[in-house]
């Protein structure tokens, strides 16, 4: 007579209970997040509130946010990071296009090279365009060789649109990397089928691919926001002298001004911006899924 001999289930192993309290581990993360960022930031708020002449006073407020240089400086901050979060959306969407659905030799060395571009510091790709198309560059050299010309033609770099072509060259992988992930999760299937119901391809990027691509552009597009809000390097080494954004105007009243609390000033109302932008992007993201 056979038996069958049937296995008692696996007890879970115990749990070790740790007499160490769970708040005690979160200590020496805040401790260090305090001591880099917290406390630096507090001291600028502190110190925007500490006129040179001494004592706490709201004082340095009222006179940066009547001077035109912030209006200025605010008013060229936000045409700037909203002009070429423009850009990057736009190329940023047609090149993720190209790269995800138009198969040619080195598209996934193109898609992978992006994952490195995103590490290159912004004053990388300044001076790069500073090579190409600065007064003594690449592309006035040939024309003044070419024509006999005192200068060459391409003179934009200085400006705002020099600034604006630089920021979008530099930006446009943070918004093409989240997009080419969505664009690998569609089913090729509805593309197929959609072109073969005789859809053109502009109909098809709209009503199939868009639709899966906005929430990527979404969490793109506020990321970029951000990074352009901040941006720093990218107007200085550009040398546009006409050009004060926020950061730029926090360089010059505490290096060229020695006026700290102005200067502090700016920082805080930078800070709150880009706070509040941050915000913004973690919910986009959030219901993004990035």
């Amino acid at each position: 007579m056979a038996s069958a001999v049937v296995a008692a289930p696996a007890k879970a192993a115990p749990r070790v209970r740790s007499g160490t309290p769970p708040w005690l581990w979160a200590l020496p993360p805040v401790a260090v997040l305090g001591l880099v960022f917290l406390c630096p930031l507090a001291l600028v708020v502190r110190q925007s509130f500490r006129p040179d002449t001494g004592g706490a006073s709201a004082q340095a407020y009222e006179d940066v946010f009547a001077s035109a240089a912030f209006r200025e400086a605010l008013g060229t901050t936000v045409w700037l990071a909203l002009g070429s979060t423009a850009g990057c959306l736009v190329l940023g969407f047609v090149l993720a296009l190209v790269i995800a659905f138009v198969p040619f030799p080195g598209g996934k060395a193109v898609a992978k090279f992006i994952d490195v571009f995103l590490s290159f510091p912004s004053f990388l790709i300044t001076l790069a365009l500073l090579f190409i198309y600065g007064t003594a560059g690449m592309a006035n050299g040939l024309w003044t060789g070419a024509t006999g010309a005192a200068e060459g033609p391409f003179q934009f770099l200085t400006t705002p649109w020099g600034v604006l072509l630089a920021e979008i060259t530099y930006f446009t992988p943070f918004v093409m990397r989240p997009l080419l992930a969505a664009f690998s999760g569609i089913d090729t299937g509805q593309l197929e089928v959609a072109s073969s119901l005789g859809a053109r391809p502009t109909r098809i990027v709209r009503q199939v691919i868009l639709p899966e691509a906005l929430p990527a552009l979404a969490a793109g597009g506020s990321l970029v926001l951000v990074l352009c809000l901040n941006e720093f390097g990218i107007v200085l080494f550009t040398g546009a002298k006409g050009v004060t954004t926020l950061p730029m105007l926090v360089y010059s009243k505490a290096i060229l001004e020695s006026d700290y609390p102005g200067a502090c000033v700016v920082a805080v109302v930078n800070v709150l911006i880009s706070v509040g932008l941050y915000g913004l992007y973690r919910v986009v993201s959030r219901r993004a899924g990035a």
